[in-house]
């Protein structure tokens, strides 16, 4: 072979082998003090992507495809640590799992580098939402059903406290960070209790990443979920009353309407019935009114709840459970859920239940 051909074969190699690379990204890592930690795992949201074995010193190493930068984790114990990375990056990480999960070293990805500033907020909400969830096991056990909706009620005004402080910090961050290190911190609010800062962010990076799946998969869930944001015209939809009477949404308007999405098997909707009865009883003269919509499939269950909880107002129900039109309509993924319409039919609230329905309407009609 001429020395010429030898040149042209190796650069053709050189070409390919670096396609190929620039394609994937590199981890090298260490973990210090692994204690009996024997892998460290790769995810992407809750998806496990790959596991390692660390070696006598704890080091490891992942090499990925990458077709985008990606929000990712590695896990090592119950220590997470959060990188972004993209194809061509080669990166170094350094952990010790006597450190808090914020603490961890990073190098040769700059947005890597943005997202670890954030990386305390991220665990410390991790941090407080499993010390939340088990406070609350312990101190819900034996509890009679009345004690059980006062504590869930607790519980749940100061998970969202803590939320409306991380929502906050979150979009301080984005502002700050105009760019995917503030889109993957944004991606982590909780949709329910951060609905109008996530529709806002999507439209403002409408247009932007385009070639980023991540991106493109969170405008389009935006995307449905401002259509039945705080503000947005309550899809109509209608449905049959126990007596078979058509029944469409659009005939309450004129009145402030709960739409009540229930069904006599879940518990959570029993146990906030007798709320929404007292609030109906004190609000029904003055504009209020409720429309409940029920996901039983078995018609004598869903009349005797109606009868057993006094539940006065307007039923209806298809009788398809999770079958129902109503539940991809409003995205139901679980009950009770609720929407509070204004008499124009616009939605202005959402899920309010036991004390936090009764201040809104007592703000609202008082």
């Amino acid at each position: 072979m001429s020395n010429r051909l030898i040149i042209i074969v190796g650069w053709t190699i050189l070409l390919f082998s670096s396609c190929a690379s620039n394609q994937e990204f590199t981890i090298d890592g260490q973990i210090a003090n692994k204690g009996s930690i024997r892998t460290v795992a790769l995810y992407e949201g809750d998806r496990k992507l790959d596991s390692v074995y660390l070696n006598e010193q704890g080091k490891f190493k992942f090499v990925r495809a990458a077709t985008h930068p990606r929000l990712l984790t590695l896990e090592a114990g119950n220590n997470k640590y959060h990188v972004i990375l993209q194809a061509g990056d080669r990166i170094s990480f350094h952990a010790d799992l006597m450190q808090p999960s914020s603490s961890y070293e990073v190098a040769g990805s700059p947005l890597s580098d943005k997202i670890k500033s954030f990386a305390n907020d991220i665990a410390e909400k991790d941090r407080f939402q499993l010390e939340l969830q088990e406070s609350f096991a312990r101190q819900s056990s034996g509890l009679g059903d009345t004690a059980l909706i006062t504590l869930r009620q607790q519980f749940l005004q100061q998970y969202r406290q803590r939320m409306q402080e991380y929502t906050e910090a979150v979009v301080r961050f984005a502002d700050q960070h105009d760019d995917l290190a503030g889109f993957y911190a944004m991606s982590t609010l909780d949709t329910e209790l951060a609905e109008a800062e996530l529709v806002a962010y999507a439209d403002r990076i409408a247009g932007r990443w385009d070639d980023n799946a991540r991106v493109r998969e969170f405008l389009e869930e935006m995307a449905r979920l401002k259509r039945l944001a705080v503000g947005q015209p309550a899809p109509d939809f209608e449905s049959l009353t126990p007596n078979n009477q058509q029944v469409k949404l659009s005939d309450f308007r004129g009145k402030y309407t709960l739409v009540d999405f229930w069904a006599s098997w879940c518990v959570p909707c029993r146990e906030e019935n007798p709320n929404i009865v007292k609030q109906y009883h004190t609000y029904k003269d003055k504009g209020f009114t409720v429309l409940g919509v029920s996901l039983d499939g078995n018609p004598g269950s869903w009349m005797r709840a109606i009868k057993d909880d006094q539940l006065e107002w307007t039923h209806v129900s298809d009788l398809q459970q999770w079958g129902s039109e109503v539940v991809g309509l409003y995205r139901i993924q679980a009950i009770p859920m609720s929407y509070l319409l204004d008499p124009q039919g616009i939605i202005i609230a959402k899920n309010l239940r036991g004390a936090d329905l009764e201040a809104f309407l007592k703000e609202t009609l008082d």
